[in-house]
């Protein structure tokens, strides 16, 4: 199940705004993460499509609810996220 906003709140509550926090944050939402992989010839700018799986410091986990597939993605190549509805967000982290 997926943690609620309030719950998620309290854990990081004492944190830092960091884009994997924001994630965890936003656990279950679809969203479009644009990512560049500039040494890549085939894949210089490529968009995944997903429900947020998990986040950590490094990288993201989706999955793909249309074609089934999982993805980690490593958060050095992500440009931003996308999402069709509004992003939760601590104001004062």
């Amino acid at each position: 199940s997926v943690p609620s906003y309030e719950q998620n709140i309290a854990n990081l509550s004492s944190e830092q705004s960091y884009i994997e926090n924001i994630l965890r944050l936003n656990k279950g939402k679809i969203g479009r993460f644009y990512m560049s992989f500039p040494d890549s010839v085939e894949w210089r700018d490529k968009v995944f499509t997903g429900v947020i799986e998990q986040s950590g410091r490094d990288h993201i986990i989706i999955s793909d609810p249309a074609t089934g597939k999982w993805y980690l993605l490593l958060s050095i190549y992500l440009d931003y996220v996308e999402f069709d509805e509004k992003i939760n967000y601590i104001k004062n982290f």
